[in-house]
């Protein structure tokens, strides 16, 4: 999804919103489209925090501002929301602040089905500053609006869920759509749009969506975004990972995902006999390996190689996953992956650490990138202290190296720094429970990772 970003940001959760869809990379691999960040269409006295316009429909999103935090939310378009059980308190008697937020979305919706009459049309409404868990009543989800936390994978979900027709948008059609929503949106070419999913007479395999959703997750992990400062905090890109890639709805079987990233699915392997071979072989020698270890005495155990630990600042982490390539944009997502293929990144270097502070289990991910001069450096980073320009991925959540459950990295904390032509970048969070990104304990951490070797 091509995310084109207006100044204006209606609610404190924007920044949440921005980053969740900037996540999700552009193309049209997951849902493809154009998402307008800020939309005020022409005699409207206030913005939206959204308009998605995706292959299948167009969605409103409308961020609405809780007072707190809550793990669970009761959201009933009708009647009145409660918080962990609390209801909430408003200024109104219904106590639903749904209530505007789908008034402003039916005016946004006038306007888009007057320049694309019949357009599948759906409503997002985006609550914050965090909501573990949005519960709506059936009847409301068998309709065309959610109310859901934005993340990358709820974003995704709703996108796939409220906006699918069977023909998608021509080019035409689209930038009819921005004219009519956000008039200054620079135009959009027929290659562009082909490659978010909609139709052009040049492109014809652009007709159909390349791929179909799995089941999402009910409880989403964020994926980590940089932040280029020395110790900050960047709740805007606190986001949960990217969801479980996608299926082809071609007959063959699609090949296994990894796990969260936005790379490519590789092509499946194929079994050649010698592969099956070495794989006998290797079996048999584990075999032997345990047979020999146990014929000795039995109260000697197997060894098992611990986990590298390393100090900084005085600070202990432990190693739970290390790994460098040359090529740095598959690693990356939203607006940074694009920057990592224009500046010339050289190079990549991630790793993936915990530690512990007063007792609490913290995740630490650390990328370095290398560019081939320091002006590249500087222009990547001024790019990563843009909110909602995308996220480097972490490395143990990739490929699933984390001892248990991945962290969350919501609410994390962010410290950077800039090294000549090398660019660093640190995300903490609490690796088992929420975050908060004031957490003095995940600041320290953040400081001191920048130290690590990585």
């Amino acid at each position: 999804m091509r995310l084109v970003r207006f100044p204006r940001q209606p609610a404190r959760v924007s920044e949440d919103i921005r980053a969740a869809l900037a996540s999700l990379g552009r193309g049209r691999n997951i849902v493809g489209g154009v998402a307008l960040a800020g939309v005020q269409p022409p005699g409207m006295p206030k913005a939206v925090d959204a308009v998605l316009i995706v292959p299948g429909g167009v969605l409103v999103v409308v961020g609405v501002d809780l007072p707190d935090p809550a793990m669970r939310l009761e959201a009933p378009l009708q009647g009145r929301w409660k918080s962990d059980g609390w209801p909430l308190v408003s200024t109104d008697d219904a106590g639903n602040p749904g209530t505007a937020a789908l008034a402003l979305a039916a005016t946004v919706g006038e306007r888009v089905q007057a320049a694309a009459p019949g357009a599948t049309l759906g409503t997002v409404i985006a609550v914050g500053p965090f909501v573990e868990t949005v519960e709506q009543p059936p009847a409301d989800l068998a309709g065309s609006v959610r109310v859901i936390h934005p993340t990358p994978t709820s974003m995704l979900a709703a996108a796939v869920s409220l906006a699918a027709a069977e023909e998608p948008f021509t080019a035409s059609q689209v930038r009819a759509l921005v004219q009519a929503l956000e008039p200054s949106t620079p135009e959009l070419d027929d290659d562009t749009l082909a490659a978010e999913g909609f139709s052009t007479e040049e492109h014809p395999l652009a007709l159909a969506p390349q791929t179909v959703p799995i089941d999402y997750p009910s409880t989403p992990a964020a994926i980590p975004s940089p932040k280029p400062v020395t110790v900050a905090v960047a709740p805007e890109l606190n986001r949960p990972p990217r969801p479980a890639p996608l299926r082809s709805p071609a007959p063959a079987p699609a090949p296994a995902a990894p796990p969260p990233s936005f790379t490519t699915p590789r092509r499946p392997l194929r079994w050649r006999p010698l592969a099956a071979a070495g794989v006998a072989v290797a079996v048999v020698g584990a075999v032997l390996a345990i047979v020999l270890a146990q014929g000795g005495d039995d109260s000697v155990s197997p060894s098992v190689t611990p986990a590298a630990v390393a100090t900084a600042a005085g600070v202990e982490f432990t190693e739970r996953a290390a790994s460098a390539a040359d090529d740095c944009a598959p690693h990356a997502a939203g607006d940074l992956q694009v920057a990592l293929q224009d500046l010339g990144c050289t190079g990549i270097r991630r790793a993936s650490f915990d530690t512990t502070a007063d007792g609490t289990a913290i995740a630490v991910s650390v990328a370095a990138l290398e560019f081939s001069d320091e002006a590249a450096a500087q222009d990547f980073l001024r790019l990563a202290d843009t909110p909602g320009s995308g996220t480097i991925i972490d490395l143990a959540t990739e490929n699933t190296s984390w001892p248990g459950a991945a962290p969350s990295f919501a609410n994390a904390a962010y410290a950077g720094s800039l090294d000549g032509s090398t660019v660093r970048l640190v995300l903490t969070c609490v690796l088992d429970g929420p975050s908060r990104p004031d957490d003095p304990r995940l600041a320290e951490a953040a400081k001191a990772a920048l130290q690590l070797p990585v």
